[in-house]
């Protein structure tokens, strides 16, 4: 599967653009693309998709920012497989976006080939849903797929989600004739004006119900427990939010569904902090060990690694394992694990060992020469600086 266009490229501004540069680009974008001026074009059928995907991010103050900070893994552009993104339907374009272009979608330009009188009802569109979902390290760095339970709202399967008995107890509105809009047309000192609203008798749905559903009273949606699978990529971080379109409650009487939010916590690891994508880990030596020399193993997210220490560490060395740390969830490479080393200095001593101590502390090998003393000196200082 090819990868995903950046939405500021499709829609033909720079990042720094307005909400109103970016409706008027999506505009321009969603009429030279329309089905109706371009009849039998799949070509332009898909432009005119992927130009109402972006507009649906980038018109959106929060999506915006996420997608800034994480591209479209973080609207759900980059989990393929693990049904975040979706791509949008014409239903989504048409329900959602048609009132930039003024009345009902169909209305502008002139266009009426595509989708017919069905274009002017309103379609209801489900509420999102928000989870929380929590991750150690090991999964943040492999991506995991999970399955959460959720009770959402789900489409009536005894009526087909429209409300009606059997699903079939259905007339079309006497005062829309179906359309699901009324037009109305006044004479004004510049002529006639003709207006389009939602049908105030069947509330732009273009149909009334003769017999509710028993099983949901006309409302065409249950609340249910399911079960959805979830693929969560690699690298993602505390707070981010992912989404799975279509996955959120059903909407009243057919529609659009709303979308599944999933925010990330992170699990707090025994061993490791984390740093943006390196992780830290605090190494504690004896005495002897920095003093001597030797190998340490040092856990690692997914297992443990061996180190080299050299004679004569000093309390305060940081040492670095390369490509240990975390991937970046927009790009390639991975951060590194810093081990931060520290002297253990034990706090009592047997009687033996106090001799050893003392007879090391005669010789003039184990006081710090004076460079040692101006080198902790300057570190010192710059912590201050």
């Amino acid at each position: 599967m090819s990868a995903k266009r950046d939405y500021y490229e499709i829609l033909e501004v720079p990042k720094i653009a307005t909400a109103e540069e970016i409706k008027k680009a999506y505009r321009k974008k969603a009429i030279q693309f329309h089905p109706d001026k371009n009849p039998g074009n799949k070509e332009a059928e898909e432009k005119f998709k992927e130009a109402a995907e972006a507009y649906e991010v980038l018109s959106d103050e929060n999506k915006r920012a996420r997608y800034d900070q994480f591209g479209h893994a973080g609207v759900g552009g980059a989990a393929s497989g693990g049904g975040f993104g979706g791509g949008m339907s014409m239903d989504d374009i048409f329900s959602q976006f048609g009132d930039i272009f003024g009345g009902h979608f169909g209305g502008f330009g002139g266009f009426s080939g595509f989708g017919g009188s069905q274009r002017g009802r309103r379609v209801n569109r489900g509420s999102d849903l928000r989870v929380k979902v929590k991750l150690n390290l090991k999964e943040i760095l492999n991506g995991v797929e999970k399955k959460i339970k959720v009770k959402k709202y789900v489409s009536c399967s005894h009526c087909d989600g429209n409300g009606s008995e059997n699903g079939t107890s259905l007339s079309t509105c006497s005062t829309c004739n179906g359309s699901g809009v009324v037009t109305r047309v006044a004479n004004t000192i510049l002529g006639q004006m003709q207006t389009s609203s939602t049908c105030p008798t069947c509330n732009g749905e273009g149909k009334s119900i003769t017999r509710k559903c028993v099983h949901c009273n006309g409302e065409g949606i249950l609340r249910e427990e399911e079960v959805i699978p979830i693929r969560i990529p690699a690298g993602v971080a505390e707070g981010m939010q992912l989404s799975m379109s279509g996955k959120g409650n059903a909407a009243r009487r057919g529609g659009v569904n709303g979308d599944l939010l999933i925010v990330i916590e992170e699990e707090e690891d025994p061993n490791l902090i984390r740093d943006e994508n390196d992780v830290i880990y605090n190494l504690f030596l004896s005495f002897p060990m920095a003093a001597l020399g030797g190998t340490v193993e040092v856990p690692t997210i997914d297992g443990v690694a061996k180190v080299k220490i050299e004679p004569g560490t000093q309390p305060g060395k940081v040492l670095r394992l390369r490509n240990k740390g975390l991937p970046s969830v927009n790009s390639y490479g991975k951060g590194d694990e810093l081990i931060n080393v520290n002297v253990y200095v034990p706090e009592s001593l047997n009687e033996k060992e106090r001799k050893i101590m003392e007879e090391m502390n005669k010789s003039e090998n184990f006081a710090p020469s004076p460079s040692a003393r101006k080198s902790v000196f300057n570190k010192f200082r710059k912590m201050f600086d």
